[in-house]
């Protein structure tokens, strides 16, 4: 299986249909021989992930939560502070988010490469 690389411009783009082509391209929906059971996606690498749009007061209202694991430690930060500090982090979780959770999905998600 010959896997190709897709190189996309993220200028401008909204931040979730981005994530919805780059989740096609990853999961190989676009190719006609696609099977659920079996990984045949391509590769992605993504340009200008820092100027990707975001529509609404995302910015402010949406939060990313994680647990450290030790009690009453549930941590949360805004999609603004995240994307202030790593933009190619919240373009990884808006596509892992899109991936179907099976063994796949971390094959899948390494093929992002984010610039």
């Amino acid at each position: 299986m010959k896997r190709e690389t897709h190189t996309i411009d993220a200028t401008n783009k909204v931040l979730g249909k981005l994530a919805v082509e780059i989740a096609v391209l990853l999961r190989g929906k676009h190719k006609v021989n696609f099977q659920l059971n079996i990984d045949s996606g391509d590769f992605v690498s993504v340009k200008n992930v820092d100027k990707i749009k975001f529509t609404g007061k995302k910015l402010e209202k949406k939060k990313y939560y994680h647990h450290t694991g030790y009690i009453g430690s549930l941590k949360e930060t805004s999609l603004g502070k995240l994307f202030e500090k790593n933009p190619a982090e919240v373009l990884r979780r808006a596509v892992f988010g899109m991936l179907p959770s099976n063994k796949l999905r971390k094959e899948q998600i390494n093929r992002l490469k984010c610039q």
